[in-house]
């Protein structure tokens, strides 16, 4: 039997600089945005929503835990990053759908708030750290209290002392303007080589080592986070709860990052808050994408105890043709006042995105070649971690 709340509608929108949004509407006339980026693999996420498209068109929207069952565990394979974060775009639209029907804010449904605003960091410099000292003050001067950046450039399996000095030197320069700043490994630095690293910035005090090591080394990186004291955060490349579990048994983390467009929508991400808590973990949301993604982690960050620190992609460097701001209807909602952006009130998501620019810049870059990362070699000719 019909019913308002049925899905009847589910549209996927590829938008510069690299992002998917989805857009679910139900019988009734309520429409829900989700994003389920997934960088680098937007021709795989374009596929993989066909199916859900053929699936879930007709289900009952309220249904959000009914619907995250059945697109996870009803096929034989399940998991992974182009099946999980196609269902967290859809995950994210339900719940958006669910606030609005409901006349409240995604985080009320999550148990109420626990704070009123949320500490957030940006990046500075890009996959070639050198100019951070202007990045720095850049971001300093839009309210920022706490930055992020990338420690090394390509570096070998083992490589030169010389390349970890510039990384120390460059962190150095940007804490001296004032500002706490996370460095990113990004999974580049092999274990002979991170572990100095780390021992290197600990007397900077980083306020975290962000993926040390690649996310496939759980015991390694449990044996780097012993040996210094600076926070140890990953997460990005994991997608749900089993993911995380080998990490969080082996105590090799202090703060994880999952990604909403990835591990399975707000659904999971709640679940994991819940989970790493139990570690006395903290939660910081990687989020290096759009205005939905970064909603969508806001509101769990909201009534979550353990929540940290909230990552934003406003004027990141990969944001070509589009930036953070560009598809909201009042970007004044993401303001940011002494390195804090307010908690969200509106119902739903909390933010309005201007569909009709959506449709716009989706009509002109859905013929354009996908965005893809960098492929980086050595001096030899051989293929090094981006």
């Amino acid at each position: 039997m019909s019913s308002s709340s049925n899905i009847a509608k589910i549209e996927i929108f590829r938008v510069p600089p690299r992002w998917v949004f989805v857009r679910v509407e139900t019988e009734g006339g309520i429409v829900g945005w989700g994003e389920g980026t997934l960088e680098g693999h937007t021709e795989a996420i374009e596929g993989a929503y066909k199916d859900l498209i053929r699936r879930f068109v007709g289900w009952d929207a309220d249904r959000i835990q009914d619907i995250w069952q059945h697109a996870y565990r009803s096929r034989f394979y399940r998991g992974g990053p182009v099946l999980m974060s196609a269902l967290s775009g859809l995950d994210i639209a339900l719940w958006d759908i669910k606030g609005k029907k409901l006349g409240v804010p995604v985080w009320q449904l999550l148990g109420g708030k626990v704070r009123d605003r949320l500490k957030v960091y940006s990046w500075i410099g890009g996959d070639k750290p050198r100019d951070v000292i202007e990045g720095a003050m850049s971001r300093k001067q839009q309210g920022f209290t706490a930055v992020k950046m990338n420690g090394t450039e390509a570096i070998g399996w083992i490589d030169s002392p010389a390349l970890l000095e510039e990384t120390v030197a460059r962190v150095s320069d940007v804490r001296s303007v004032g500002l706490d700043v996370g460095v990113d490994f990004h999974g580049r630095v092999h274990k002979g080589m991170a572990k100095q690293l780390a021992k290197l910035l600990e007397p900077l005090h980083p306020l975290f080592i962000e993926e040390p090591l690649l996310s496939t080394q759980p015991l390694e990186i449990a044996d780097l986070s012993n040996s210094v004291s600076s926070p140890i955060a990953l997460g990005e490349r994991l997608y749900g709860r089993s993911e995380f579990r080998p990490y969080l048994e082996a105590r090799a983390i202090d703060i994880a990052q999952p990604d909403v467009a990835h591990c399975g929508g707000i659904s999971e991400l709640h679940r994991l808050a819940s989970l790493t808590e139990t570690y006395d973990v903290a939660l910081a949301p990687h989020c290096p994408l759009g205005p939905i993604a970064l909603a969508a982690c806001m509101q769990v960050d909201i009534a979550s105890p353990n929540f940290f620190i909230q990552e934003m992609s406003l004027q990141m460097h990969y944001n070509e043709g589009a930036d953070l701001l560009t598809y909201l209807v009042d970007p004044s909602i993401f303001a940011i006042k002494d390195g804090y952006v307010e908690a969200l009130q509106g119902s739903g998501l909390g933010i309005e995105i201007n569909e009709a620019l959506v449709r716009e810049y989706a009509a002109k870059y859905s013929s354009d070649h996908p965005w893809k990362n960098a492929v980086w070699t050595g001096e030899d000719g051989s293929l090094r971690e981006w």
